[in-house]
């Protein structure tokens, strides 16, 4: 869609504007000088931002929100048999989901980098913003996560660059339009959707092939390599291989949360980066960022600055506290690789135990990774789990979080997040590292151990 559809409206209504998705979008357009007006059921940290701005919020989702609107937004979040969505859409007002805005968006700039991949996309598009913003070049962001430098997950910037980060699901990334694509990985997620590996790697290839300057990708990924085949715009390879154009080298792990690499450039070293998040995944994420922030005018030495100053994006091994010795940390990881890397850098840090907490999404991607969750899962020392999250779905195939647990050596389930945080809280002791993991609301209850913990030990 084209953005020709911005050109004579004032007034643009957001149902469902607290949503961490809408807001960026929120941001954006206040700043071009629409007038907004938003709707909303729950109060929030990010409605708080909201009304920061001076836009208007009504709680409660109701018909007569959408009066005087011009164009109205909604998130995909919102159920077909809302008051206000029906109203919206039997008013006449082009009424578009919040992804064909951000459509829309992306070719306001000249520059929209854009992040896609199964893993990662949320850290690589919070370290390319904070390397852009620290050198100087003001992009506009819309990040998955929040981070913490900008107080959120979206900025506007006054600069022709924009971060965008581009997910897969529903081939949304589809209604976009990159200018420079980075390519992180390609892995069997949302198969529910694609049916297919080869259909995934086709909406990868359909996604690339819109690209219109350049493209960077992860050369190690033979999924990758197949989704890139065909296309003719400039591609830069990087990986682990020195086959690649850039690779890192030297990796090391020092005391804490804290990773040094030598980045290489066909063989020459560009220099020693700083990273301060766990993880060689991530040394691969800060590769790709470092990439696409020179070829968007960054100096090799502002990248390197601004890397050394980013501490993580939001829900990606966040520490949550340190109490009587043990530390709490929550993470996003829902798919075995993500599980995988974040307990294999939880294990590398040297702390006497990892107990991680794991809730379950999705009733058919637990059934289909069912056997890859539990050897995933029986990295840490103990484990236990949540019930499924079931989101979208319902439980029609009759799996449940003991069908999991039986496979783990000495896990153990619960049905609340109470019940999760009072075990939990009984059996930590000093030096223990405990780490939620998913993508739903487990946080809460890393969150209700953090109290505990602070009860348990008088701090």
């Amino acid at each position: 869609m084209s953005p020709a559809l911005l050109n004579d409206k004032k007034h643009i209504h957001f149902i469902g504007i607290g949503g961490s998705g809408m807001f960026p979008i929120a941001q954006i357009l206040h700043d071009k000088g629409y007038y907004l007006t938003g709707s909303d059921n729950n109060e929030t940290d990010t409605l708080a931002l909201v009304r920061a701005l001076g836009i208007p919020v009504m709680m409660g989702q109701r018909a007569e929100n959408i009066e005087g609107a011009d164009l109205i937004v909604y998130t995909a979040a919102i159920m077909s048999d809302n008051e206000e969505l029906i109203a919206a859409k039997a008013s006449g007002v082009p009424c578009i989901e919040r992804s064909v805005m951000l459509g829309i968006l992306t070719q306001c700039y000249d520059n929209a980098l854009c992040v896609c991949g199964t893993h990662g996309k949320t850290t690589t598009s919070a370290m390319l913003t904070e390397i852009l913003i620290d050198a100087g070049l003001d992009p506009t962001a819309v990040i998955g996560g929040k981070l913490p430098s900008i107080g959120g997950n979206g900025r506007v910037g006054k600069s022709e660059r924009m971060v965008c980060e581009s997910c897969e699901f529903v081939d949304t990334f589809l209604k976009l339009s990159p200018d420079t694509t980075i390519l992180l990985n390609i892995d069997n997620d949302h198969l529910d959707y694609f049916k297919t590996i080869d259909n995934l790697i086709h909406s990868f290839h359909t996604f690339c092939a819109m690209t219109s300057k350049e493209i960077i990708a992860f050369g190690d990924d033979e999924k990758v390599r197949r989704a890139l085949e065909g296309i003719e715009k400039p591609i830069t390879f990087y990986g682990y291989s020195e086959e690649n154009e850039y690779y890192p080298q030297n990796i090391e792990l020092h005391e804490g949360i804290h990773t040094t690499f030598t980045l290489m450039h066909k063989g020459e070293a560009l220099g020693v980066l700083d990273l301060h998040v766990p993880g060689k995944h991530n040394v691969l994420n800060a590769t790709a960022a470092v990439i696409a922030a020179m070829k968007a005018g960054a100096t090799f030495e502002q990248a390197k600055q601004g890397l050394a100053v980013f501490r993580g994006a939001g829900r990606r091994f966040e520490v949550l506290g340190h109490v009587g010795g043990v530390t709490v940390a929550d993470d996003y990881a829902h798919h075995p690789t993500e599980v995988r890397a974040t307990l294999e850098a939880a294990k590398s840090m040297h702390f006497s135990r990892v107990i991680a907490v794991h809730q379950p999404f999705t009733y058919s991607r637990t059934k289909a990774l069912l056997n890859e969750f539990a050897e995933v899962l029986s990295i840490a020392d103990h484990v236990v789990l949540s019930e499924i999250m079931g989101s979208r779905e319902k439980n029609t195939i009759g799996i449940y979080s003991r069908d999991l647990g039986e496979k783990i050596p000495g896990c153990v389930w619960f049905d609340t997040f109470d019940e999760i945080a009072d075990y939990v809280v009984k059996e930590a002791k000093p030096g223990d590292l405990i780490i939620t993991l998913g993508c739903g609301d487990i946080y809460k209850a890393a969150k209700k151990i953090v109290k505990g913990l602070h009860e348990k030990f008088g701090e």
